[in-house]
């Protein structure tokens, strides 16, 4: 479905229990909603699950580049509004977990809790030069050149090796995504720096990392972790950076006990 909010045509999927509790889900940098389907069955018989495209993915409006976090996190909380949602579980992986971030800090009364998965709270120092060859090759190229090196940042060597369908849907993900939303979302993660800010957070939170993801390793989940108050850290074995796909039995368990406890 679509709906008008915050300057911007968003794409949004509403299921689940009629009356249960709301979980809102966002996505990873250059997927989408359907990046979830792994989660679904799982958590529509529990709650009322709220998935969306993040401004210039999938089928939310493009906006000209750049964009900020800030901006993103007010497009979550617009589409809430516009839902008549108040109080939700936030679950974000990568990109979506550093929205999370900024719903928690910025919006603190409208989460119940918090999952960040396979994400960060600040940049390594040195990071910027790799972000800016990306931007300049979808620049140059389109998406079509980072297809094959995202793949494997995202999924471990046998996995990929062993084809499932969710990888080709992912790698159609990439190839779909509008350069202008893949820069202006890729200049927002570079301005991520929200790691002196996390004792601020006061929601119960889950931090879930795939033990081999090399773009936000399990370091940087360490440090959320030792940072945010009431939090626990969970590691999933044999897992690359889209862990909810990779290990979607041992990501699901550990979300669910982390739900319904």
């Amino acid at each position: 479905m679509r709906i008008k909010v915050n300057g911007i045509e968003m794409n949004y999927e509403l299921s689940g229990k009629q009356d249960g509790d709301v979980v809102v889900l966002g996505h990873s940098l250059a997927c989408g909603l359907v990046m979830w389907e792994p989660q679904m069955d799982e958590l529509n018989r529990r709650f009322r699950v709220l998935r969306y495209d993040t401004r210039g993915h999938g089928g939310t409006e493009a906006s000209p580049s750049p964009y900020t976090l800030d901006q993103l996190g007010e497009d979550a909380v617009a589409l809430m509004n516009a839902l008549d949602i108040d109080l939700v579980h936030w679950v974000g992986l990568s990109m979506g977990g550093m929205i999370g971030q900024c719903v928690a800090l910025n919006y603190p009364g409208r989460l119940k809790t918090l999952s960040l998965c396979d994400t960060a709270a600040r940049l390594p120092g040195d990071s910027d030069p790799v972000w800016q060859e990306r931007i300049d090759l979808a620049l140059k190229q389109g998406m079509g050149p980072l297809v094959q090196s995202t793949l494997e940042r995202w999924f471990t060597p046998p996995f990929l090796a062993a084809s499932p369908p969710m990888v080709e849907t992912i790698r159609e993900q990439i190839l779909a995504t509008p350069v202008d939303g893949y820069v202006g979302c890729s200049r927002a993660i570079m301005g991520l720096d929200y790691l002196d800010r996390l004792s601020q957070i006061k929601a119960p939170t889950l931090v879930m990392v795939g033990e081999d993801d090399p773009g936000t390793p399990v370091e940087a989940s360490r440090a959320m972790h030792d940072r945010i108050p009431d939090s626990r850290l969970v590691i999933l074995p044999s897992a690359a950076h889209l862990s909810n796909i990779e290990q979607r039995e041992a990501f699901n368990s550990a979300l669910m006990e982390f739900l319904c406890p």
